[in-house]
């Protein structure tokens, strides 16, 4: 079968929450090709789907370093890392990525989540406000993100 093919035949799988399905049509690609694009970006969707945090660093990573101009490898790289590894970390790769995108809104937010995680309430209002600002679809998230439950309280909403 065609890599195209396999490769569409797996997204279907995933978005139908076919997860073994999914992968065991995955380990049916050349391991030869598993460094390719396309088969990276397949990969990562299946393994953040199944919570295969270390992997999915390791396939975000790569795709940071082939396509940095895309804001969505960063995101995932740092949401794995944190789940992988530790906060600091993936704070860390969201410190990086916000010199390359300094107006997406989702990193902004993420580094607000990750600031009032480790206590720093006043960068993490300065991160999350910014986020709004890019994207007032974020005051919603705000209101309701566990990871900001010390700043739902505050002036930050009025």
């Amino acid at each position: 079968m065609q890599l195209k093919w396999r490769l569409s035949h797996i997204r279907g799988y995933l978005e139908l929450g076919m997860l073994e399905a999914a992968a065991a049509e995955f380990a049916k690609i050349d391991a030869g090709r598993h460094g390719e694009s396309e088969v990276l970006k397949v990969s990562l969707c299946l393994y953040h789907e199944q919570g295969d945090w270390t992997s999915t660093r390791q396939v975000s990573a790569q795709l940071c370093q082939r396509e940095p101009t895309i804001p969505a490898w960063w995101i995932t790289f740092a949401y794995a890392t944190r789940r992988a590894e530790s906060l600091e970390a993936a704070e860390d790769i969201l410190l990086a990525a916000v010199k390359l995108h300094p107006n997406e809104a989702k990193i902004q937010f993420n580094l607000g989540c990750y600031a009032c995680q480790r206590g720093d309430l006043a960068a993490a209002k300065a991160y999350v406000k910014k986020a709004i600002a890019l994207d007032e679809q974020f005051l919603k998230s705000a209101k309701t993100d566990p990871d900001l439950t010390a700043l739902q309280d505050s002036d930050l909403f009025s």
